[in-house]
């Protein structure tokens, strides 16, 4: 109906390409435009301004020879004041397109290890989009943005890599671990030693009570019983000790066999090796 009554309607976000008895003409905007037919006005074609994609899997190897697939997403369009060279200067957009992308993208990757294609996919994208800039504004269209969206190694690579990492992740999982034991062990190496030095104070404390305490009975006794010595007060006092501890002894039920030398001078023996010790004590602890 609208070529019978030489009317054309192009829709929103579309341009159609007006020709005059097969040359160009004019572009027509979006509305509602009057093409008599019987003067030769057509309308060639329609063309998209919309913002297009078209993702682009490359595969291509490293410098390290490995084969990775390296997938681009281009953005683009085109534009209205170039509307003719879009619609005329190409047959197939998406596939010229491709073909640069195929370009910069092994003339790039190449020179880059598996790692470095990683941590450079900008500086890729980047080197595609310049490229495609440079050979698609002469045919009308703008590049508006282009990403590097994915790379894939090799499924054995990729495996090879996560062991890698798994290793190096237990490596340093066991490095922590030990650095913890050495702690541990640090903290009650210190805790021990501290242990033994409080009590060797408790020993010390409480060797210098006995002493004090032998001397205090000593000396009273001495006073209340006139004529008597120290050394003799401690003679008793070592005796009763001697034999409260053969008492001990004997009523335990659980002590093993004791031989001991046992007779007056057997008792006498061991007083003075007890003496003897105590005194050696208390001028240790005194020193």
């Amino acid at each position: 109906m609208g070529n019978l009554l030489c009317c054309v309607q192009v829709d929103q976000s579309t341009v159609a390409i007006k020709e005059t008895f097969g040359k160009f003409e004019d572009v027509l905007e979006p509305g509602c435009h009057f093409l008599p037919w019987c003067l030769g006005q057509q309308v060639a074609g329609y063309l998209s301004l919309r913002l297009q994609q078209l993702d682009v899997r490359c595969e291509t190897k490293t410098k390290d020879n490995v084969f990775v697939n390296v997938v681009a997403s281009i953005q683009y369009r085109a534009l209205a004041n170039n509307a003719n060279d879009a619609f005329y200067k190409l047959s197939n957009t998406r596939s010229q397109i491709q073909a640069y992308v195929f370009d910069v993208i092994r003339a790039s990757v190449p020179k880059l290890i598996l790692d470095d294609v990683f941590e450079q996919k900008n500086e890729i994208a980047k080197a595609v989009e310049e490229e495609l800039e440079k050979a698609m504004s002469a045919y009308g269209f703008e590049i508006v943005q282009t990403l590097i969206v994915d790379i894939e190694p090799d499924e054995h690579v990729k495996r090879a890599m996560n062991e890698i990492n798994a290793a190096a992740r237990m490596r340093l999982a066991a490095n922590e671990k030990a650095e913890a034991e050495k702690i541990l062990q640090i903290k009650r190496a210190e805790g021990e030693a501290e242990a033994k030095y409080l009590s060797g104070l408790g020993i010390a404390r409480q060797r210098q009570a006995i002493v004090d305490g032998l001397r205090d009975s000593v000396l009273g006794f001495s006073v209340n019983v006139p004529g008597t010595t120290a050394k003799d007060v401690m003679d008793m006092v070592l005796v009763t000790q001697y034999f409260d501890t053969m008492k001990e002894i004997g009523a335990s039920s659980k002590s093993s066999a004791v031989f001991i030398p046992h007779g007056p001078g057997a008792v006498r023996d061991v007083a003075t090796q007890i003496r003897d010790g105590l005194l050696q004590g208390s001028f240790a602890d005194q020193s």
